[in-house]
């Protein structure tokens, strides 16, 4: 009787047989791609950290500094929050609950049963992207491929793809032309490299009640879909966030994607959803994406390649985010901070945060020379609903005054002073927005450009506004502030300098509640 081979050992045996398997030391493993590998594009970049660590942050992406991002995919469609496609196989969680009472036992209706309700009925890109460029995004950032394993484009290497199922579209194809046809840079976000992991708990089943032992639909239907993993990881999300037992065919699948979805649309950028995977697959994969880029700008490198661990950008590779966080004080290299006005995937009664919590965090975070990239989760539909644009229209408004002190800036000296000047206690600590407060009149934050300092003041104020380190003879000013005026006004405004602080004398008028900017010439010439 002959032994049954299962894919993933034929494509482990091939991987092995073409070179040496990634081990967990990148300097310790040759590497397995060459320049002459067909996958990759031929140009300035190799697969290696010596190599990658050649690589400079564009200028455009130091400018541009806010960008929209649409976590917008099936999971979207049952409007029922995040990792919906997880959870709804993991009993006793809210989703699989609601699961259960909308469409029955996930052992007869499974993920894959909910993806035609992705209909994208409404879906307007050209509208969207419109007005988040009004709203003064320089960036747009689409859904690429999230841990649920569906490709947002007509992918060559997954079946279950947009193109093909739900909306019927190439949906990272439409973003792209929409994005460059008003100017916007375009970028695509992946998180498909831990799939492996996380939708393993489709080939569950239920640990107790009536169906007790029932295998989910995971484990008996659409391998390829539910990933053909070896194990179930039901803690995942913890000790699990990391690459240990994934085997070679599934680092070997995840390039031929990233690596169909660079070649197709020519991202300006990739974000990874937690640290650069997979070893030299991963790094070569940054390669083709620089190596794209060189070939489109006449030999300049215009992308950009995100991660979430600090390790990988330290030696150059690209450009750290930080998930629904503020780093503690200004980085000396570019960096970015992603958050979303609610829960990633949308979320029916989902409490969205104010757009003076939204603009508080963008001053912050530009301040400490970072990009601020916000999500707007799309409904199934792929319309915004009435409080999304309530709050684009908000910080519109905002950033139609203001967008000057944002846009194009550098970090002065300081981030900022008042009783919220540092943004987290731990600056290593993810999410730490959890931990922030409104910033207040008390707080100010600084940007400069072309010699001119920008203040904004976090909140409404009234008489006078004081700032300490802006005090005469202080250390941190260079020359002699000239004048004063209001941010959109036009009006010098009158102040007072002396050994404790500068003193700005409020007229009367109708100030933002957000935040106002005054500009201050000559202090830093």
């Amino acid at each position: 009787m002959k032994a049954k081979i299962s894919r993933r050992n034929v494509l482990g045996m091939l991987a092995a047989s073409a070179g040496a398997i990634a081990s967990p030391g990148l300097t310790q493993t040759a590497p397995r791609f060459s320049i002459a590998d067909p996958a990759i594009a031929p140009g300035p970049f190799q697969g290696t950290l010596a190599s990658l660590r050649n690589y400079e942050v564009p200028e455009w992406f130091r400018n541009a500094k806010f960008g929209i991002w649409a976590h917008w995919g099936p999971q979207s469609a049952l409007e029922a929050g995040d990792w919906y496609a997880r959870n709804m196989y993991l009993q006793g969680s809210r989703q699989y609950d609601y699961h259960v009472q909308r469409f029955g036992h996930p052992s007869q209706f499974g993920y894959k049963d909910t993806i035609p309700e992705w209909k994208a009925e409404k879906f307007q890109p050209e509208e969207l992207i419109s007005l988040y460029k009004k709203a003064g995004a320089r960036y747009f950032m689409s859904m690429g491929v999230h841990h649920d394993n569906f490709d947002m484009w007509n992918s060559k290497h997954q079946r279950w793809n947009a193109a093909k199922m739900g909306p019927e579209k190439d949906i990272v194809g439409i973003w792209a032309k929409a994005a460059r046809s008003e100017g916007l840079k375009f970028g695509v976000s992946e998180h498909l490299w831990i799939t492996y992991k996380w939708f393993s708990v489709a080939h569950g089943n239920d640990a107790h009640g009536p169906l007790a032992g029932v295998p989910y639909d995971g484990a008996t239907q659409a391998k390829d879909l539910y990933v053909d993993s070896d194990q179930v990881y039901p803690d995942f999300g913890g000790g699990d966030w990391n690459e240990d037992g994934i085997p070679v065919w599934w680092k070997q699948h995840w390039f031929d994607r990233m690596s169909d979805l660079i070649s197709a649309y020519e991202p300006d950028l990739l974000s990874s959803d937690g640290a650069l995977p997979f070893e030299e697959y991963g790094l070569n994969i940054v390669a083709h994406l620089y190596n794209t880029s060189a070939k489109r700008f006449n030999d300049k490198v215009e992308a950009v390649y995100l991660s979430k661990r600090k390790e990988d950008v330290l030696v150059g590779t690209g450009v750290l985010s930080r998930e629904r966080g503020v780093l503690t004080d200004i980085s000396p290299r570019p960096w970015e901070s992603e958050t979303c006005i609610g829960d990633w995937h949308y979320k029916l009664g989902m409490k969205y945060k104010t757009p003076k919590q939204i603009i508080d965090m963008m001053v912050d975070v530009v301040s400490r020379n970072g990009n601020f990239l916000l999500n707007f989760p799309l409904p199934a539909s792929g319309d915004l609903d009435r409080e999304d644009r309530e709050i684009l229209d908000a910080i519109t408004k905002w950033m139609q005054v203001n967008s000057e002190a944002i846009h194009d800036t550098r970090p002065w000296k300081i981030a900022g002073e008042g009783p919220n000047s540092q943004a987290a206690a731990d600056a290593e600590k993810r999410f730490n927005e959890e931990t922030r407060k409104d910033l207040t009149i008390r707080d100010v934050r600084f940007t400069t450009k072309n010699n001119i300092l920008y203040a904004f003041v976090m909140g409404s104020p009234q008489y006078e506004i004081t700032v300490q380190s802006l005090a005469l003879n202080t250390p941190l000013l260079v020359g002699k502030i000239k004048d004063i005026e209001l941010l959109g006004t036009g009006r010098k405004i009158a102040w007072e300098q002396d050994s404790k602080q500068l003193t700005i004398k409020v007229p009367r008028r109708n100030y933002s509640p957000i935040a106002n900017v005054f500009v201050i010439r000559g202090a830093i010439v």
